[in-house]
């Protein structure tokens, strides 16, 4: 553990508000923040809290210094809005003078909102359909225990409304505190693994290929996420206890997360979230993935040049022209099957009768998710791109 410690420094660092602590011994600085603390609230989901032994941390620390904490373990994959106004009013009842949330995209994602409500006042749905705006919120701590959610670092939310089944992300707050510890990812499942990757390469992917948000900056961290995930997936998945593998992929990870903070998802994220949101079974990142390579061949055609820059990591034939879009679409589908993934949304029991569905759900309350789309967006381009995932 020490010469694996001199190889992965610690470091922090500043970005959009949050100060992020990064490295093996990065849970150490927790003390800094919690000896103001009289009542904190502990935001998990069922089980991965418990098994990284990231709840058993927070918990010794906050045993020393003398502060009551209350669990909320209530938190599901692709969170409902009703998980957030619940915690929140946990949050609320118990005078909590800060929120942790350990877990992955869905757990930080509903203690932002949750912060948010119980200082603010409303519903989930309020925020989430924008007819509220945030002015005041609990301060909150997240501990990330994926590499590949990037919310530790991005002011962003997704949660699902109950009664239309629409799963909307919404800019609402970043953490004030967050911690990336690679230790706490050991124990992530092989599956999870891979679909928590997959939802960086579509992170750098889709922030690069955007239509007006890009950057020389956005290229250059996007570039290296990609690189990171291509050297290092494979030894995580062939050694799930491989602390470089599992620090450079958590680097990766929170470098798209500021990708995406400073430009922006597109399309293979919004059909994603009418997927999940109609099946909140479907993990993100396996959904991204199932319609990925087909949406690369859209994207490949209107932005070539910025696809072939990250894609040329992966299949170096591969030019900066629409003449490759095919290309591009066999480059994807081939390194997604390098690591095991082949999965279909069939598997997850949709069939061609929900593309309409799917459709009306992009083309209605959704729309808003690809604006940032580089190509004109069809009803025709979203049932080509689904009917190949099946």
């Amino acid at each position: 553990m020490k010469f694996l410690t001199i190889l992965l420094k610690d470091f922090s660092l500043v970005y959009g508000g949050v100060k992020l602590y990064f490295g093996l011994k990065s849970i150490k600085k927790l003390r800094e923040y919690v000896g103001d603390y009289e009542e904190v609230v502990i935001a998990t989901g069922k089980s991965s809290a418990k098994v990284s032994g990231a709840l058993n941390d927070v918990i010794s620390v906050l045993k020393k210094y003398g502060a009551n904490y209350e669990v909320f373990d209530k938190i599901t994959p692709n969170p409902w809005a009703k998980q957030a106004d619940e915690l929140a009013e946990v949050i609320w009842s118990c005078g909590a003078d800060a929120v942790i949330a350990i877990g992955g995209g869905s757990v930080i994602d509903t203690a932002k909102v949750s912060s948010v409500i119980a200082a603010s006042g409303g519903k989930a749905v309020d925020y989430l359909l924008r007819k509220k705006k945030p002015r005041y919120m609990i301060p909150l701590i997240a501990i990330n225990l994926t590499h590949g959610t990037g919310t530790e670092v991005d002011r962003y939310a997704v949660l699902t409304i109950e009664e239309s089944l629409e799963k909307r992300g919404i800019p609402i707050r970043y953490p004030n505190v967050s911690f990336d510890n690679p230790k706490y990812l050991v124990t992530l499942p092989k599956n999870q693994t891979v679909y928590t990757s997959l939802d960086v390469f579509y992170h750098a992917y889709e922030a690069v290929t955007a239509k007006t948000l890009s950057s020389p900056f956005i290229e250059l961290i996007s570039l290296e996420s990609i690189k990171l995930i291509k050297t290092w997936l494979p030894k995580a998945l062939k050694n799930p206890y491989n602390l470089r593998a599992r620090y450079w992929l958590q680097y990766a990870s929170m470098l798209a997360g500021i990708a995406i903070d400073a430009s922006s998802t597109h399309i293979v994220h919004a059909i994603e979230h009418a997927l999940s949101g109609l099946n909140p079974k479907l993990p993100h990142g396996c959904g991204l993935g199932i319609i990925g390579a087909r949406s690369a061949y859209y994207i490949h055609k209107t932005k070539p040049r910025e696809s072939a820059l990250l894609l040329k990591k992966l299949n170096p034939k591969i030019k900066p022209n629409a003449e490759y879009a095919n290309e591009a679409e066999k480059t994807v589908r081939e390194f997604q099957r390098e690591f095991g993934f082949e999965e279909s949304l069939s598997n997850y029991g949709f069939t061609e009768k929900d593309v309409d569905t799917v459709v009306k759900l992009l083309f209605n309350g959704l729309r808003y998710l690809w604006d940032e789309s580089p190509l004109e967006l069809t009803a025709n381009i979203v049932r080509d791109i689904l009917e190949k995932s099946f």
